[in-house]
């Protein structure tokens, strides 16, 4: 199974992990700060995502699968330790990582979680990512849009909302793949309980968004992260500004201080 990879710039070693449905670029958003800041970046489509291939099959989208995947992507490029910055699926799969095997991560940037142990397999959540796969399996892009609905944000972020899911669907070689990973990650645990995360030793900052522009990332859940991990910095953009998950040369300088922060 190939996964498309991006290698650029040197220096200390940043890899940056998307979230579902989205593909490498949509991390820093196509910023380059990083590597011009003296950062050896790794980005990579996931499994079934982006220019990737699918997984062997329908199920192998679990985050112990994609655990694995970044583990192959580090050693593939012999790399030991790096700064680990992931959003939602990729913040999932890096403390995952984290959790598992402690001396790969330098550094954490969890963007955006959204993982609440306490709702995973709850029947309404279950039925809605069973929909969205079946709209993007049946209707293709427009199919996944009307199967998603209402996005509850105010009309103020609706064109984004639908422009940036429209962008980030189109992106993808095999969509039927990433339909896979919606009901695999709907039913897998990247890890058991929020408390395990006191487990983790290393810098570590949550990006988290205000429910209004991104209900989908709840601020609660991002602000649970950062209670549980000891020294946790949690960063939320200003009321009633765009979300700092949307805006890549931020992130970038919020990866570039933790990166400093490893000596």
């Amino acid at each position: 199974m190939d996964l498309f990879v991006t290698d650029e710039g040197e220096g200390t070693p940043v890899v940056l992990l998307h979230g579902l449905t989205a593909t490498h670029r949509y991390v820093v958003m196509g910023s380059k700060a990083l590597e011009r800041s003296g950062h050896r970046v790794i980005a990579y489509d996931a499994r079934g995502h982006g220019q990737s291939e699918p997984a062997p099959d329908s199920e192998a989208y679990r985050y112990e699968d994609l655990r694995d995947d970044l583990v192959r992507v580090m050693d593939e490029r012999g790399i030991d330790r790096a700064v680990l910055a992931g959003a939602s699926m990729g913040a999932h799969t890096i403390l995952r990582l984290a959790l598992e095997q402690p001396d790969r991560a330098a550094a954490l940037v969890i963007i955006t979680p959204a993982y609440d142990p306490d709702e995973l397999g709850a029947e309404e959540s279950l039925a809605r990512w069973d929909k969205l796969a079946d709209g993007l399996r049946n209707g293709g892009v427009e199919g996944f849009v009307e199967a998603y609905g209402d996005p509850g944000v105010p009309e103020a972020w609706r064109e984004t909302v639908f422009r940036v899911i429209r962008q980030r669907l189109a992106a993808h070689e095999h969509p039927d793949a990433v339909a896979d990973a919606m009901q695999a990650l709907a039913r897998s645990r990247p890890f058991e309980r929020i408390a395990d995360l006191g487990a983790i030793d290393v810098p570590t900052v949550v990006v988290a968004d205000r429910d209004e522009a991104d209900p989908g990332h709840p601020l609660a859940i991002g602000k649970a992260y950062a209670d549980a991990i000891p020294g946790a910095d949690l960063r939320v953009e200003e009321e009633g500004t765009s979300p700092l998950a949307w805006q890549g040369s931020q992130l970038s300088k919020i990866i570039a201080e933790v990166a400093e922060r490893t000596g």
